[in-house]
């Protein structure tokens, strides 16, 4: 009990409404790629197939650790000074999201498709480069020897992520309804025009996060730099000087977070983490790129996806994701990982049920429930084991190199879960038996590495 009660005091800590502040503007970018996008699709009468490719769109996310080691090193000009590092960047993506957002009022999938994928593109181009910014905030708000406080930010991270993404989605599902209920022409242009009043709402509320101090962190880079400068052979002529100290930036931003990653897990051990960390969430990918035109197609309306899949999902997850950040605390992460993956599969048969009775709200209702307990957990034990992994002077190149990796299976492989519900031939059913044994690989390596892997997941001290 008195443990139990020393983790939930953690709670108290004023840094974790921070975490919590920018997981909500981490979250809110996807309801405007995924649930609205999306949903506007399939309005327009588009195949699953097509609509499935619009997620090559969340390959951003998968592939901003190239760009990440920019946002490491490279300082906005005057804003740095003003907000901070982290802040700078995540200010200037808002920005381009919001105009990206307004654009979306003046276009059409009729009228020209492209111009719809380049806008979406450009969301998910800015949002994924923008979270880059935000886990680096995260990790430095927290010491890495302050183990509870690492699972409970993981947790409000998850709170905040899923807040800014169901609660927008279901305020962005409830706006199409009216509108289309009150008979307007374009719905959904609007709704994505009334989004951007959300956009500029997080952006207010960043103004209230402060960060913490740089120093440490700029001073070891400066020093990296200045050794890969020293290893690089003399130049006589200024343009040979200035490739030198360009090549050298280049040694000390993208080589050496990598080469700290290696180091200090061993290049065994950091393999086997980079397979799992692949493979660990894709059958939960799969589900979710398709679950919004599953309720449709199953017969449930826009207000009543809001009402279950948005409002209770998000309700339920805030509690879920709490306890998950206890669980990991009281069993350790090895375990969490292990159940939570078992879990994920399960309830992903819960939806080859609700397709086989049809559209039942009393099993939606549990389905969703279940569904978003999983994957609290899942994603508590998950953030918090490779938030641990990072350091604390490339944080923003090392996690984004471990996020990208699990996002690139979950973003351009579920990419084509639309094809596969069509070769399928519409057969809901089969669909979710195959996600559910999708985690089966990423649990076989889990179990493989265990070993290796021991000093990552035992029980916090």
């Amino acid at each position: 009990m008195n443990d139990r009660a020393a983790t939930l005091r953690v709670y108290a800590d004023a840094r974790l409404a921070k975490v919590l502040l920018i997981g909500v503007i981490s979250g809110f970018p996807w309801v405007l790629i995924s649930s609205l996008a999306s949903l506007w699709l399939g309005d327009e009468g588009y195949s699953l197939s097509s609509i499935g490719l619009f997620g090559y769109a969340f390959s951003f996310y998968a592939l901003n650790f190239l760009w990440a080691p920019l946002l490491d090193a490279v300082r906005i000009p005057w804003l740095t000074r003003r907000l901070g590092h982290r802040r700078a960047w995540i200010v200037v993506m808002q920005a381009v999201i919001l105009v990206a957002t307004t654009a979306m009022y003046w276009l059409s999938p009729a009228a020209g498709l492209w111009h719809v994928a380049v806008a979406v593109a450009v969301i998910a181009a800015a949002s994924a480069t923008q979270d880059v910014a935000i886990d680096a905030l995260r990790i430095e708000l927290v010491g890495k020897s302050e183990t509870a406080l690492v699972a409970a930010a993981a947790a409000m991270a998850t709170v905040g992520w899923y807040t800014g993404y169901n609660a927008g989605g279901a305020a962005a599902l409830y706006c199409v309804d009216w509108l289309k209920t009150a008979g307007a022409a374009e719905p959904w242009q609007t709704t994505y025009l009334l989004m951007t009043l959300f956009v500029v709402a997080c952006n207010a509320g960043l103004m209230f996060v402060r960060e913490a101090g740089g120093e440490e962190r700029d001073a070891a880079q400066a020093r990296a730099r200045r050794d890969a400068l020293g290893r690089m052979p003399a130049a006589g002529h200024a343009e040979a000087r200035a490739a030198t100290r360009a090549a050298a930036w280049l040694v000390a931003s993208v080589w050496e977070p990598l080469a700290d990653f290696f180091r200090s897990n061993g290049a065994r051990t950091a393999l086997t983490l980079l397979g799992f960390v692949f493979l660990f969430k894709i059958g939960e990918a799969f589900l979710g790129r398709m679950s919004l035109l599953f309720y449709r197609d199953v017969g449930f309306s826009e207000a009543d996806i809001a009402t279950y899949s948005k409002l209770i999902g998000w309700g339920t997850i805030s509690v879920f994701a709490v306890i998950g950040s206890l669980f990991s605390v009281r069993f350790g992460l090895f375990r969490g990982l292990l159940i939570c993956g078992i879990a994920m599969a399960s309830t992903n048969l819960l939806f080859a049920w609700l397709a086989a009775v049809g559209p039942d709200r009393t099993l939606f209702a549990a389905a969703v429930i279940l569904d978003q307990f999983t994957t609290a957990i899942s994603t508590v034990a998950f953030v918090a084991f490779i938030s641990q992994l990072c350091g604390r002077v490339y944080t923003a190149t090392q996690y984004a190199l471990l996020a990208s990796l699990g996002n690139l299976a979950r973003t351009t492989l579920s990419a084509h879960s639309g094809q596969l519900v069509d070769a399928l031939g519409g057969a809901w059913e089969q669909f979710f038996i195959i996600t559910a044994l999708m985690v089966l690989p990423a649990l076989t390596l889990l179990l493989a590495a265990r070993k290796k892997l021991a000093g990552y997941f035992t029980r916090p001290g």
